[in-house]
């Protein structure tokens, strides 16, 4: 069903697209690191709440991706531009809603999360919280074109806005920042802005009628909830599982906070490098679903597997090579954010260890269930991603920091024993074949 071409076509600009999702984490990071750590701290526990509602949102949109490849697959344009439709009504209700909760909760927010922090790493956390809790709803607005866009085949679409929105992001943080002096508020208005150039831009691209499946006049509104249900089918467990995941981050995160300053900066810079690590694996695993999700669409589960272990030996090439430079590199790359010696060399030990287990046990840990998610499968991957979280990730992270006293380096080795676990479990779900019984449209 897929050529050569049409594969590169596809996963070059996700790759594109990830590099630059990551470009604007790692930018902010490293211009708030320049004005101290109190700052990065705020700022970076901040993006863990942030992390936690964006993949939330993304959950949805992929629920919505699912359905439409299938209605590609199948031939069904009409029923595909209706849940195209569907799925932007959905996903900016439940990110205004959000939205609205984050801005009259955010102090009450952090400190459930967080407890008590130092003083000035609380001020910037709030400043930072206010402006991108704003961007929420035309985050998600961005999320559901991308994914929308990437079911029909074409990722060009949110390259190009994804390069839009770096561009007005880096840009506008550097004014902010450096020449204005703005510091954490500086790098919250950045992200708003630049979130709502990259909604208006992709509403605009993912209403025109030339596309395979678009959204037909956007503002008449229509609610249908046979629709809805097939999109929230996949979304809303695919969006419990995310959400779990990310609480269970979010709580191994206030473990990080309890080792001080210098820990939380080095978790948060070790973090953000990290991230580029796995650009390969995660554009590949977003291709799956748009070939996946069309071949079975189709009828066609042989091409859905030969596919699968296909693009599961390009992820295991692209990421050995990245993560072989990032092992090589990592002291360079760290000594770019100015860090204090302490924080610096914790960095560095953190970033070792990533390479080797990025490189090996990532990719059946997250690329399986992709498939997975988009044969429908996705009350499997929702238990099994929220157990392995909570029992092996933040239990080992427990044992391992407050038995063995290992630091900030025992929360990354719990994340490496629940890598393991679900690469296990993922890969005999997968080659138990039981994914093909389930159906979505």
């Amino acid at each position: 069903m897929f050529t050569r071409k049409q594969l590169v076509n596809l996963i070059l600009p996700l790759a594109g697209e990830q590099l630059l999702a990551v470009t604007i984490g790692l930018s902010d990071t490293m211009m708030v690191a320049n004005v101290g750590e109190a700052a990065v701290s705020g700022t970076s526990i901040i993006d863990a709440i942030n992390v936690l509602l964006i993949q939330i949102f993304s959950a949805l949109a992929t629920g919505g991706a699912v359905v439409a490849a299938q209605y590609i697959g199948r031939g069904d344009k009409e029923s595909g531009c209706t849940a195209a439709k569907q799925l932007l009504y959905a996903i900016t209700f439940l990110a205004a809603m959000v939205m609205a909760l984050c801005l009259a909760f955010r102090t009450q927010i952090i400190y459930l999360v967080y407890g008590d922090l130092d003083a000035e790493v609380m001020k910037n956390a709030q400043i930072y919280f206010f402006f991108t809790s704003l961007s929420y709803p035309f985050l998600a607005i961005y999320n559901a074109g991308a994914a929308l866009f990437r079911a029909m085949g074409n990722s060009k679409i949110s390259m190009m806005v994804s390069l839009i929105d770096n561009v007005v992001h880096i840009g506008t943080n550097a004014v902010l920042i450096f020449v204005c002096g703005f510091g954490a508020m500086g790098a919250g208005i950045g992200t708003l802005f630049a979130r709502i150039l990259a909604a208006i831009a992709m509403l605009i691209l993912i209403c025109r009628p030339v596309n395979t499946i678009y959204v037909d006049h956007p503002f008449r509104f229509c609610f249908l909830p046979d629709m809805v249900f097939r999109i929230l089918h996949i979304g809303v467990p695919n969006g419990l599982e995310n959400g779990m995941f990310q609480i269970g981050k979010l709580i191994v995160q206030r473990v990080v906070t309890t080792f001080g300053t210098s820990a939380i900066a080095a978790n948060a810079v070790a973090g953000s490098i990290s991230s580029v690590a796995n650009i390969p694996g995660n554009a590949c695993s977003l291709a799956l679903i748009t070939i996946v999700g069309q071949c079975l669409g189709a009828g066609d589960y042989d091409q859905a597997q030969y596919y699968t272990k296909r693009l599961m030996r390009t992820a295991y090439i692209s990421m050995g090579t990245v993560n072989i430079m990032l092992l090589i590199a990592s002291k360079a790359v760290v000594g770019v954010y100015s860090l204090d010696p302490v924080a610096s060399a914790t960095a560095i030990q953190i970033l070792q260890l990533f390479a080797f287990c990025s490189a090996t046990i990532w990719i059946p840990s997250f690329f399986l269930p992709n498939a997975l998610r988009a044969a429908g499968d996705v009350r499997f991957t929702m238990l099994t991603s929220t157990i392995s979280m909570w029992v092996f990730r933040i239990g080992f992270c427990f044992i391992l920091t407050q038995v063995f006293h290992l630091g900030v380096q025992g929360v990354w080795g719990a994340m490496y024993i629940d890598w393991s676990v679900r690469m296990i479990v993922f890969t005999i779900r997968y080659r138990s074949g039981k994914w093909k019984t389930k159906k979505v449209i």
